[in-house]
């Protein structure tokens, strides 16, 4: 076929072969990453605003799948773009320094925290409220490790989680303005709306009565 097309079988092997040259492997490497970011988001992001959507806000339907839409697409392209540039900064420096030192990967992400993450919109504070109990803990375990603070001599988790949810509830009942709007969403229909009913309609089928047409 001389002047066409290359036939599906011949471009495929061209592109596994491109993909398997070593000098492309940190370029490579930046754009999976932002492939399995935007897939991952996706992932995470749909299933969650679909149920959070449909239990606790107003509107028609089209709206809520517009919502929908829109969270999900926020949260897969701003994990897609901050993978790719925590990727490409990471090449770039072990590239000038000729090797990767624990630094690369805290300047990296700051950064890309910081372009991709630092507005402060509802997605990025639940990703970002996410990833800071997941901090906490895991310094917390880091100091053990390295001698800092003393090995407990008992499980210490009973105690964080009555600290947890002591101090959560106290925050919702006393100060919920300052709680994540759909954590309070969340606290409000468990705690607020329990104490609300009419009949056996909204006590055992709905939470709210349906609003008559």
């Amino acid at each position: 076929m001389a002047g066409g097309a290359a036939p599906p079988a011949a471009l495929l092997r061209a592109i596994n072969a491109l993909l398997l040259q070593r000098r492309y492997y940190a370029a490579l490497a930046v754009l999976k990453g932002f492939r399995n970011g935007a897939v991952y988001g996706a992932k995470i992001r749909a299933p969650h605003a679909l149920v959070m959507t449909f239990l606790f806000r107003s509107g028609s339907l089209r709206e809520k799948l517009k919502w929908i839409a829109q969270a999900t697409y926020t949260h897969a392209r701003n994990l897609a773009y901050f993978v790719f540039t925590y990727k490409g900064l990471m090449a770039l420096q072990s590239r000038l320094q000729g090797k990767k030192i624990p630094f690369h990967s805290f300047f990296a992400a700051c950064v890309g925290g910081w372009l991709v993450f630092g507005e402060n919109n509802p997605i990025n504070s639940q990703i970002v409220m996410y990833l800071l109990s997941r901090i906490l803990f895991g310094l917390s375990r880091l100091a053990v490790e390295k001698g800092y603070i003393p090995q407990p001599r008992q499980d210490p988790f009973p105690l964080v989680a009555a600290l947890v949810w002591g101090t959560v509830l106290w925050l919702f009942e006393y100060h919920r303005q300052t709680l994540q709007p759909s954590l309070q969403a969340s606290m409000t229909y468990l705690y607020d709306d329990s104490n609300v009913w009419h009949d056996i309609s909204d006590f055992l089928i709905y939470n709210k009565k349906p609003e008559s047409k």
